[in-house]
């Protein structure tokens, strides 16, 4: 008996031993390293995944642009994919990816590019090389540029007759003005008009550097197989200067905003406050804090605009954090009749975070539908590396989503309170609109 109570405690002690590692391995599950240039390379191998997603990220967006180029950063992005030395030719790209049956495209923001491939693990060793190829040897043809330029402006188009898109331009508009800030990524057409070649080479060579440069690679490869092959294609990169952005300028000392006239058949809201940047540790407690307010069917905004009041059909809330500023945000499309009531509800929410404490079953709930979509969110490569490369690219120290679920367990009802006190100031309320009102003014509402 003292012999089976020994082996049982030998056999306890290797499980659990072997659990420790194994999540200690599955929290660690990711690498970091900076080849000599300083270009940084995450790893993030699944050895179970079907599929490898190579994406590469640069410190450059809108807010790096002047007003004379305003729109630059992202109409570089769409000439990535028309030509490299290696494939001159659009179809020469698009073509063979396609027949790899990959997922490609690429996204400019204010302060980030983003390129990526994702396709079938055998297809690895190909698709690194065609993203290499597209963000190292991009051509630029001049004929292309100028085709391209009609393009851009039917993507300006487009998003002008999206009003649930445009508000939120106009808000970012609102609360920042005439600054990189406060303009639209996708630029104005008369600035895209007038871009040519040599204004795509001299941007590219101002921010497209080695260490303003993260690549990521994840899902199923081989991690040293993989390092040879980044380094034969990026260690010769050209160095330079990198280009810095101006920082924000936060003025606002009274509630803003912009109302602007169009014959739509709802009419669409964004109302909100300027909060931190992406540094600020309080960001945990003000994401839980919007998705209580907005971020699922059960949260108090859609419970009451939707659920009570019948005004709509989407309400959401929610954060968006850059280096060195943020906003914390409820956007809605509502009836034309109805949208003074729904401001001036939210505006109810907004004060109710300030003056009552968060409960602990509506807490719990919000902590455990943030961490759970949180995990939903990097089941895929592509999400995956997005996860750490967003991380990265942003300077910020690399977290696991394990990591980043305890922080927001960890948040108190306490926290949101002070988070919500701090914020939600009458004189930093903002509240952009589209719909069919002329010479109208929701100012007198706009109170906390």
């Amino acid at each position: 008996r003292r012999q089976c109570y020994f082996a049982m405690a030998v056999f306890l002690f290797i499980a659990l031993h072997s659990l420790i590692n194994y999540h200690h391995l599955y929290m660690q599950n990711f690498k970091r390293l900076v080849l000599k240039n300083g270009l940084r390379l995450i790893l993030v191998p699944r050895k179970e995944a079907l599929a490898t997603t190579v994406s590469v990220s640069v410190e450059a967006g809108s807010k790096y642009e002047t007003k004379e180029i305003n729109g630059l950063s992202h109409f570089l992005e769409h000439m990535c994919f028309k030509g490299t030395t290696n494939r001159p030719k659009q179809i020469d790209i698009v073509s063979e990816l396609d027949s790899l049956g990959a997922q490609y495209n690429a996204m400019t923001g204010m302060e980030t590019t983003s390129y990526y491939a994702k396709a079938k693990k055998d297809s690895f060793d190909k698709i690194l090389e065609i993203v290499a190829d597209m963000y190292l040897n991009p051509i630029f043809p001049a004929e292309e540029i100028e085709k391209e330029k009609g393009v851009i402006i039917g993507e300006i188009n487009m998003y002008e007759d999206l009003p649930q898109r445009r508000v939120q331009e106009f808000f970012m508009e609102l609360l920042y003005g005439d600054q990189p800030a406060g303009w639209s990524i996708a630029g104005r057409k008369e600035v895209i008009e007038r871009l040519n070649r040599e204004d795509f080479i001299k941007y590219r060579a101002k921010h497209y550097l080695p260490p303003s440069t993260v690549l990521i690679i994840a899902g199923g490869f081989e991690p040293s197989e993989a390092v040879k092959k980044v380094k034969m294609y990026f260690d010769k990169m050209p160095a330079g200067v990198k280009g810095a952005k101006p920082k924000v300028r936060e003025e606002q000392k009274q509630p803003q905003e912009l109302v602007s006239f169009k014959e739509t058949d709802q009419t669409h809201v964004v109302l909100g406050f300027r909060a931190f940047g992406i540094f600020d540790e309080r960001k945990y407690a003000l994401d839980l804090l919007a998705d209580i307010l907005g971020g699922s069917m059960s949260s108090r905004l859609f419970q009451k605009v939707r659920d009570e009041m019948g005004a709509g059909y989407y309400v959401n809330a929610s954060t968006d954090f850059y280096n060195d500023h943020g906003i914390i945000a409820m956007s809605a499309g509502i009836h034309h009749e109805k949208v003074e009531p729904v401001i001036k509800a939210a505006l109810a929410e907004f004060r109710r975070l300030k003056d009552e404490k968060i409960g602990n079953d509506e807490l719990k709930r919000g902590k455990d539908h943030l961490t759970g979509n949180l995990f939903l969110a990097v089941e895929t490569s592509d999400e995956l590396g997005s996860f750490y490369g967003s991380q990265e690219i942003m300077g910020l120290p690399l977290q696991t989503p394990e990591e980043i679920a305890d922080k927001i367990q960890k948040v108190t009802a306490e926290e949101i309170q002070a988070v919500a006190k701090d914020l939600f100031l009458e004189e930093q309320l903002n509240l952009a609109l589209i719909g069919p009102f002329r010479d109208k003014s929701f100012s007198d509402i706009l109170k906390v």
